[in-house]
């Protein structure tokens, strides 16, 4: 579903996966390009732990440093899927953040 909504925003965003940012790699960065006033996504994911555990990760580790000079607002996004509830009660949870 991430790719997906990266395909929706195609025009306003350059997105990374794995990239290197702090202390660690950022499971996702969605960029925004130059003339696009859309803020920094940096996506964290988790199994079977916590969206909430996903946004701390980013901010022990400072995936968002290297975009702090990037002029706008940074949004950290931490996403959890319980792949091990039974079926038809699994449920992906998210927590959003400004930087």
């Amino acid at each position: 579903m991430i790719k997906r909504a990266f395909f929706s925003a195609y025009d306003e965003f350059v997105m990374f996966e794995e990239l290197p940012a702090g202390e660690g790699f950022a499971d996702i960065v969605y960029l925004p390009k130059r003339d696009s006033m859309m803020p920094v996504l940096v996506i964290e994911l988790k199994w079977n732990k916590s969206a909430r555990g996903a946004i701390m990760q980013i901010q022990e580790k400072h995936y968002p440093k290297p975009f702090e000079n990037y002029g706008g607002d940074i949004l950290l996004v931490g996403i959890n899927y319980d792949k091990d509830a039974p079926a038809g009660k699994r449920k992906h949870t998210c927590v959003i953040e400004k930087a």
